[in-house]
C-alpha cells in the first residue's frame, strides 16, 4: 500500500513515547516540501491534544546574518552548508532532547528580512515531540556530523524536479526577485545545494514520496518551496 499522510501521523505518534522527548528530523533538496509536511504534521498532532504537544523547530534559524556572510565572502552561495552555523544548530537539538523540563528558546529565520531572528520560538515542557527540518540533517561533514546523532528518525521528502524547480523559482519572486534573477540563483546556488542534499537520501529512516506529501496551501509559496 502507498505511504499516506495518515501513515506519517502514526509513525510520529509514535516516536513519542511517554517519559521523554523525542526529536523527528525531515530533511529534502531545497523546495521539497519540508516545511510543508512539518508544519502540517505539527498542526494535525497538536489537534489531537488538549494542549500542544509537538513544536517546530526549523534549522532556517541558524543562517549566518547577512554581515557574517560578507565579512567571509559566502553572501553569494548563501544557503550552502558552511553559511549556516551547524555546531549551534546540533547544541540546540542535544539541549531540546536533554532539557525538556525547560522553556527552550530557537532562533526562526524571517524572509522577509532574509536574516536570522534568535529567542523567537518557545518550545514548553509540554512539548513531547519537536520536529525540525532542514536541507542538511544528514549531512556527515564538518560539525552537520553532530545532528544525526540528536534525532530519533530522519525522514526525507522526495518530488518531481520540475516540480521542485517550479516551487524554489516562485518563492525566490515572491521575495523580491524578478524572474530572471530567481531562475539564476535556483539552477545555480540552490541547485549545487540540492545536488549535495540528495546524495544524502540513502542514510534517511523513511523516503516520504510526493504522494503522501500534503498539498501546498493556496498563498503559501514560502513554505511549499522549502
Amino acid at each position: 500500500m502507498p505511504l499516506t499522510f495518515d501513515d506519517l501521523l502514526t509513525r510520529a505518534t509514535a516516536l513519542a513515547a511517554p517519559g521523554r522527548r523525542a526529536v523527528l528530523g525531515i530533511a529534502g533538496s531545497p523546495g521539497a516540501g519540508k516545511t510543508t509536511l512539518a508544519e502540517r504534521l505539527v498542526r494535525t498532532l497538536n489537534e489531537s491534544g488538549a494542549e500542544p504537544w509537538v513544536a517546530h523547530v526549523p534549522m532556517d534559524g541558524f543562517h549566518l546574518a547577512d554581515v557574517e556572510l560578507d565579512r567571509l565572502g559566502r553572501r553569494d552561495r548563501k544557503g550552502a552548508p558552511d553559511t549556516f552555523d551547524a555546531g549551534g544548530y546540533a547544541a540546540l537539538l542535544r539541549r531540546l532532547r536533554e532539557e525538556p523540563a525547560e522553556v527552550v528558546y530557537a532562533p526562526t529565520f524571517e524572509r522577509v528580512l532574509e536574516q536570522p531572528v534568535a529567542g523567537a520560538i518557545p518550545v514548553p515542557p509540554t512539548a513531547r515531540l519537536v520536529v525540525t527540518e532542514g536541507n542538511y540533517l544528514l549531512l556527515e561533514a564538518g560539525s552537520w556530523s553532530r545532528v544525526r546523532p540528536c534525532l530519533d528518525e530522519v525522514w526525507f521528502c522526495e518530488v518531481d524536479e520540475d516540480e521542485r524547480v517550479r516551487r524554489l523559482v516562485a518563492r525566490h519572486e515572491e521575495f523580491g526577485k524578478d524572474h530572471g534573477t530567481a531562475v539564476s540563483w535556483v539552477l545555480g546556488t540552490d541547485q549545487r545545494n540540492a545536488d549535495l542534499v540528495a546524495a544524502t537520501r540513502d542514510r534517511a529512516d523513511l523516503v516520504v514520496p510526493v504522494g503522501a506529501l500534503p498539498a501546498p496551501e493556496q498563498n503559501s509559496a514560502a513554505r511549499a518551496g522549502s
